[in-house]
C-alpha cells in the first residue's frame, strides 16, 4: 500500500467521523463556541442597593446597551479598601460612557457577614457614589473573578470579556482600559 492510500484512508475516516458528529449533535452555533470557550456570556441580573451613587432595583451585567466595567470586592479585603479611591476617579472621569459596578458576593442580611446597613456604611466611608450590586448566588464572582479580589473587568455590549485583572490598579489605568475597550468596540 502506498503512503498516498494510506493518508487518503486516514482522511476519509476523519471526515465521516466528523459527518457522524454533526449528523447527531448538530451543527454548533458560533455563539455556543463562545459560551463554551468563556468569551460571551448571556447577562446576569445583579440586585443593586440603596446608597450613594445606587439605587435599589436590579440591572444585568453585562449591560446590553453599553460596555460594563465591573468591580468585584469584598469589605473584608484591604487592597479592596485601597481600590476605591482609584474607583472614584475612575468613575468621575468615565462612568457615563459605561456601566459602572461594584459587586460583592459577602453574605449581606440579618445573621449574615454583613447587614445591608453595614454595607451601605462601608459604602460612604470609602467614598462609593456609583452602582453597588449583590451576588447572592456569587454568580457574577464566578464568571468574572480573575484569580482574587478586588478583579476589575471590561465587558463589551455582546458579553464577551473584553480585559480582567486582580489587584488594585490607577484611576489612569481603568479609564485607559475601558477607553481602549470602548474605542475598539466602535471603530468593529
Amino acid at each position: 500500500m502506498q503512503r498516498r492510500d494510506v493518508l487518503a484512508g486516514i482522511g476519509s475516516a476523519g471526515v465521516l467521523a466528523g459527518a457522524g458528529a454533526v449528523a447527531v449533535y448538530g451543527v454548533p452555533s458560533p455563539e455556543t463556541l463562545l459560551e463554551e470557550d468563556g468569551e460571551r456570556h448571556d447577562p446576569l441580573a445583579v440586585e443593586t442597593v440603596e446608597a450613594r451613587g445606587s439605587e435599589a432595583g436590579e440591572v444585568l451585567i453585562p449591560a446590553q446597551d453599553q460596555p460594563t466595567f465591573i468591580d468585584l470586592f469584598g469589605t473584608w479585603c484591604p487592597p479592596c479598601v485601597e481600590q476605591m479611591p482609584e474607583l472614584a476617579i475612575a468613575n468621575e472621569r468615565i462612568g457615563d460612557q459605561v456601566l459602572f459596578i461594584s459587586v460583592t458576593s459577602e453574605g449581606v442580611g440579618e445573621n449574615r457577614s454583613i447587614t445591608e446597613d453595614e454595607l451601605v456604611d462601608w459604602w460612604a466611608e470609602h467614598d462609593g457614589n456609583w452602582l453597588l450590586g449583590l451576588d447572592h448566588n456569587a454568580e457574577v464572582t464566578e464568571r468574572y473573578l480573575d484569580g482574587g479580589f478586588p478583579t476589575a473587568a471590561v465587558i463589551d455590549a455582546s458579553g464577551r470579556i473584553q480585559w480582567s485583572d486582580n489587584g488594585v490598579h490607577s484611576a489612569d489605568e481603568i479609564v485607559a482600559t475601558i477607553e481602549g475597550e470602548t474605542d475598539a468596540e466602535e471603530t468593529s
